[in-house]
Formats: C-alpha cells, sequence, structure tokens
C-alpha cells in the first residue's frame, strides 16, 4: 500500500503571508519551491492559491492581481484618466528664439535620431533648456521634459499603481512614455537629484527597462534620446552658487557621451534676442536694449575675473525689458528686477549702469526720499 507524503494544510492567506515576511511582495519560482521544501507543501498547491497574482512567467507579485496585470495591457501606453497617447508633445516654435551656443550641435544630435545622451551644463539663466525645447520644435520631435528634485523617485521617473474611479492602475512615468513614443526624455536641472536617479541606469545605456512591478519589458522605439541640463557638471557646487546641486555619481555621468558648455550669446546675439522679445510685448527702445546688453556684459566680464560674485543673466535681462513695458520707467525697472541681489551688489549694478547710459537717472534711496 502506498501513502502519500503528508502535506501541511494552509489557506490562501497563511501562503500569501508566509511567502511575503520570507521574500517580499516579489518573487519567482525558485523562491516558491524553497517556500515549500520549508513548509512541507506542495508547489502546485502554492501556485493555485496565488495564481492572481501571476504577472509573467515564473513572476508573481502580490501588490498586482491578473485582472489588473489584463487592463495594462489593453491600455498600457494610455492610463485610464490620462489619455496621453493621444497628445502632440512636439513644442510651438518660439518667435523670440534665437540660435547661439550648442544649440546647432543638439540639434544635429536629435536630427540623427540616434540614441546618444547628452550632458548640457552652464550657468542659470543662458537658455539651455529653451534651445532644447526650440531644437525639438524645429525638427518637430516629442519632447517630454521632467523637472529633477531632490525627492524624484523611481516612481516619478518609470511610474507605478495609481488609484483611478476607485482602481489600482498602473500609469507610465515620462521616462517610460519617452521610451514608447521614441520621444526626447529632457532631463531639467538634472545636478538637483539624489543617488534615486541611478534607477535610469539601465535606460542610459540604451537597453530598455524592465517594469518588475508588472513584469513587462519596454524596449526604446526608435529616436528615443535623454538629454540633461545641469548649472554644474554633476560635481557639486564649490562657490555655493548653486546650493542644492548634488555629486551624481560618476557611473551616471559615465553614460552621457558628450558634455556641451552652454555660455550666455554673443552682444550681438544677445540684442537680437532682447529685440525680439521687446517686440512682442510692445517696447520699442532699441538703445535702452543695446546698453542694457553692454552694461550686462560688463558685469559677466567682471564676474569671471572674480571681481564680483553674481553676474546679470540672459533671463534677468528680459525679466527688465518685460519690468519696462509695464512700468515705463527704467530705473524702476531694473532696480526691482535686481532687487533680490544683497544691497552691495545691487548699488554697484546701478551704479554701473548709470555709466553705461548718460540718460539715466538714479532711482532715489529710502532716506532721499523721506527728506
Amino acid at each position: 500500500m502506498t501513502f502519500k507524503p503528508f502535506e501541511i494544510k494552509m489557506t490562501e492567506q497563511q501562503v500569501i503571508d508566509g511567502l511575503r515576511s520570507n521574500y517580499g511582495n516579489e518573487f519567482t519560482t525558485p523562491d516558491i519551491r524553497a517556500f515549500c521544501a520549508m513548509n512541507d507543501i506542495a508547489y502546485s498547491t502554492v501556485t493555485r492559491k496565488i495564481q492572481k497574482h501571476k504577472v509573467s512567467k515564473g513572476k508573481w507579485n502580490l501588490e498586482v492581481t491578473t485582472e489588473a496585470v489584463n487592463k495594462i495591457e489593453k491600455s498600457f501606453s494610455a492610463p485610464a484618466g490620462d489619455p496621453v497617447g493621444e497628445r502632440n508633445l512636439v513644442p510651438e516654435n518660439d518667435e523670440t528664439f534665437v540660435k547661439f551656443g550648442s544649440f546647432a550641435d543638439v540639434k544635429k544630435i536629435i536630427q540623427s535620431k540616434q540614441f546618444y545622451p547628452t550632458f548640457v551644463t552652464g550657468l542659470s539663466g543662458n537658455g539651455k533648456t529653451f534651445s532644447i525645447e526650440q531644437a525639438c520644435a524645429q525638427l518637430g520631435r516629442e519632447l517630454i521634459r521632467v523637472n529633477i528634485t531632490i525627492e524624484t523617485d523611481e516612481d516619478d521617473l518609470i511610474g507605478g499603481f495609481r488609484l483611478v474611479n476607485g482602481e489600482t492602475v498602473w500609469h507610465n512615468g515620462p521616462v517610460i512614455e519617452a521610451l514608447e513614443r521614441g520621444a526626447i526624455l529632457l532631463l531639467d536641472e538634472i545636478d538637483l537629484a539624489s543617488n534615486k536617479i541611478l534607477c535610469l541606469q539601465s535606460v542610459l545605456e540604451g537597453n530598455g527597462l524592465f517594469l518588475k512591478k508588472i513584469g513587462r519589458f519596454v524596449k526604446p522605439a526608435r529616436g528615443f534620446n535623454i538629454l540633461a541640463t545641469a548649472n554644474t557638471k554633476g560635481k557639486g557646487s564649490d562657490d555655493g552658487r548653486f546650493i542644492g546641486t548634488n555629486v551624481l555619481n560618476e557611473a551616471f555621468l559615465e553614460r552621457f557621451p558628450v558634455t556641451f558648455e552652454q555660455a550666455y550669446p554673443s552682444v550681438n546675439n544677445e540684442i537680437k534676442l532682447l529685440g525680439l522679445h521687446a517686440d512682442r510685448i510692445g517696447v520699442k527702445d532699441a538703445e535702452f536694449i543695446k546698453k542694457l546688453v553692454d552694461w550686462a556684459d560688463i558685469i559677466r566680464k567682471t564676474f569671471y575675473d572674480g571681481g564680483i560674485e553674481d553676474l546679470i543673466s540672459t533671463r534677468r535681462l528680459v525679466h527688465i525689458v518685460r519690468a519696462f513695458s509695464i512700468f515705463k520707467n527704467k530705473a524702476k525697472a531694473i532696480q526691482v528686477c535686481i532687487n533680490r541681489f544683497d544691497d552691495e551688489t545691487k548699488q554697484s549694478f546701478m551704479e554701473l549702469y548709470d555709466k553705461v547710459d548718460a540718460d539715466f537717472e538714479m532711482p532715489e534711496t529710502n532716506e532721499e526720499k523721506e527728506n
């Protein structure tokens, strides 16, 4: 007479609790066989009790059900409540854009449709992000921009489960969207990231990404590429100008084949750029624009020589032109736009502009107004 070996009876919940306590929410066939050996329970019995959590061959996830996986398969690239697949992600052409710096090279890389991760570094407000957006606009390429912070993690970048209409469904992150659409992924201010950005290691190698939570591999579509912008080269900010920037992992940085150092535009390009912005908002004062650019150029040269600790960016010059269109007063436009600097720097900037523009009248100080 043949006897079957004694098998411990376990409920579905006991099996789930046991597997979770040993292997977490995600496990594979070898894990289940080990669990069965430890508990004298048949492999088929365990797999039958957790069948609804199977996400792919030899892989289970207790946070996922078969029903959810089926929904993912049906609408993977366009989650419920977020029809991103129907959107046009090509940036609009901006009439104020002026080509300068690394624009031509970046555009060639994007135009090639090769996977060639590109790092663009430079001081704040010199058009790094804007130039990438306009390169995509001119080429008709889709762009997905992600603003990186110290809090950015895998869930923000890759995606995760979201509660939609009372149901838990998978929601693509921007990286997955870009991979599947063959779009340009722009990681803006990447030097603000923590080590959580390392979840992109395999993506930066051009190999696609395996989504372990749903057991699916996402292969990059033709044209997919990653571009990153930063104020530093990923080595932190020694002078304290860019507080919050971090030292990025060397292996991560090594996955960017090329780095472009973006400088501020030349005097002629900056005059042209400001002129276009001025035309858009109805400012007709070419002489004021030229003097603003000359003023900023002198400040930058002094900054590079170590004479001062702050400078005037192209973005701030645009702010001044816009302020002038509102207040109709040069002195006030400049003053309100440089109030962000300390008193000593602000005063030196105002005095320098006074020397550049002979018709300029220095604004009154509070003491002068009181008297």
